[in-house]
C-alpha cells in the first residue's frame, strides 16, 4: 500500500513489547485496532507478521500504514492526568530497592498499574517521577492487580527490561505471595493444577478454572498459620503466570481469598468486626536474576490491612518459612 512507512526502533526502546511501543508513539490507536492491523499484515516487524507481544530490538524496522496518523476514526486515549508533588513523594517513599538497572516498589492495594477506560489514576502515568536522575523512563516488566499489594519490579534501562522479561519467561524469577483465606486449604501444603480460561458473563469477562480451552496453571501453596477451620494465612507461589491465577485457584479449592468478591462472591468475606473487606493478597517476596547475572531477592513489608487482620483473627505467621518456600 502506498504511503506506508517504516520506523526504526531506537536504542532506548529495545526490549519493549510491540504493543507498548505503539501505545507510546501512537496513543490514539486502540489495542483492538492494533491487533487487527497485525492480523492483516498491515503492521510488520522487519517485514514479518508478528504478535502484539513481540519484543523489539534496536535497529529493527516497524512498518506503519499511512492512515495510522488519522486520529478521527479511532477512539482516543485520555491524556495522562497531572501528578501532584505530594503523590510523587508518596510514590518515592514506596521504593524497596534501587540500583542502576532495577527499581522495586511496594505497590499499595487500590493503585492500578496501567490505565484504562475508567482508570485515570495509575502507576504508569507517574513513572517519570521515578527516574531518579536517569534519562530512561522506568519500564513495567510485569503487573499486579489493582487490589493486590506488594512488590512490583521496574526496569531502569532497556537491557534490564530484556533481562527481567527473560527471567519471567524462563521462570527463573520466583514469586511468593501471602494471602488470608476464608477456610483452610487441605492438605496444608501442596499444588493446585487447574487450567484457567477467560469466559464471558453477565458481569463481564472473568477467569474460570477448568474452562474449555483453558491454559495450564500451577500454584504451589503452604499454610503458614490458621484459626481452626475459619481462616488461614497461606503462602502462594505461582509456577505459571495466568491472569488472576491465585485468586481463581484459591476460590476453586473452596478457600477464597478474603475480600475477593469477584471470585468468591459472598463466601469470600470473613465475619469479624473491624476486619477490612479489601482483597488480602500481597506480593511478599521475589527472587530473580538481573542483567549482570546476580540473584536478587526482595521482600515487601505487609500492608496495614494485613496487620489488622492478624490482630483481629489471631494469626501468627512463621516468617522463617518464607525463604525456604521460595
Amino acid at each position: 500500500m502506498s504511503g506506508a512507512r517504516t520506523i526504526e526502533v531506537a536504542a532506548d526502546e529495545a526490549g519493549s513489547r510491540l504493543d507498548r511501543w505503539f501505545r507510546r508513539n501512537f496513543p490514539h490507536l486502540s489495542h483492538g485496532k492494533l491487533e487487527k492491523l497485525l492480523r492483516t499484515g498491515q503492521v510488520r516487524l522487519d517485514g514479518k507478521r508478528v504478535k502484539a507481544s513481540a519484543r523489539i530490538e534496536a535497529g529493527q524496522q516497524i512498518r506503519v500504514p499511512p492512515y495510522i496518523d488519522d486520529q478521527s476514526p479511532l477512539p482516543s486515549t485520555p491524556p495522562a492526568p497531572s501528578v501532584s508533588k505530594e503523590k510523587l513523594d508518596e510514590l518515592k517513599s514506596l521504593v524497596l530497592h534501587m540500583d542502576d538497572d532495577i527499581l522495586a516498589i511496594n505497590k499499595p492495594a487500590g493503585l492500578a498499574v496501567q490505565g484504562g477506560t475508567k482508570t485515570r489514576h495509575h502507576l504508569d502515568a507517574m513513572l517519570d517521577g521515578l527516574r531518579f536522575g536517569s534519562h530512561h523512563r522506568p519500564r513495567l516488566v510485569h503487573r499486579l492487580d489493582r487490589d493486590t499489594s506488594g512488590i512490583l519490579l521496574l526496569a531502569r534501562n532497556p537491557a534490564a527490561a530484556a533481562a527481567l522479561a527473560d527471567g519471567f519467561r524462563t521462570k527463573e524469577t520466583r514469586k511468593l505471595y501471602w494471602a488470608i483465606t476464608v477456610g483452610v486449604p487441605e492438605p496444608a501444603e501442596g499444588e493446585i493444577n487447574a487450567p484457567l480460561g477467560k469466559v464471558a458473563g453477565q458481569r463481564g469477562e472473568r477467569v474460570m478454572a477448568n474452562a474449555e480451552g483453558g491454559k495450564s496453571a500451577l500454584t504451589r501453596y503452604c499454610v503458614l498459620d490458621h484459626i481452626g477451620n475459619k481462616a488461614a494465612l497461606v503462602a502462594l507461589a505461582p509456577l505459571t503466570g495466568r491472569t488472576h491465577q491465585l485468586r481463581v485457584h484459591m476460590a476453586h479449592c473452596g478457600t477464597p481469598i478474603h475480600g475477593d468478591g469477584k471470585y468468591g462472591r459472598r463466601s469470600a468475606f470473613l465475619d469479624a468486626p473491624g476486619l477490612e473487606n479489601k482483597l488480602h493478597l500481597h506480593a511478599h517476596a521475589i527472587q530473580f536474576p538481573d542483567a549482570k547475572g546476580r540473584t536478587i531477592e526482595i521482600e515487601a513489608p505487609l500492608p496495614a490491612h494485613f496487620d489488622t487482620a492478624f490482630r483481629i483473627l489471631g494469626l501468627e505467621p512463621n516468617r522463617n518459612l518464607r525463604t525456604e518456600f521460595l
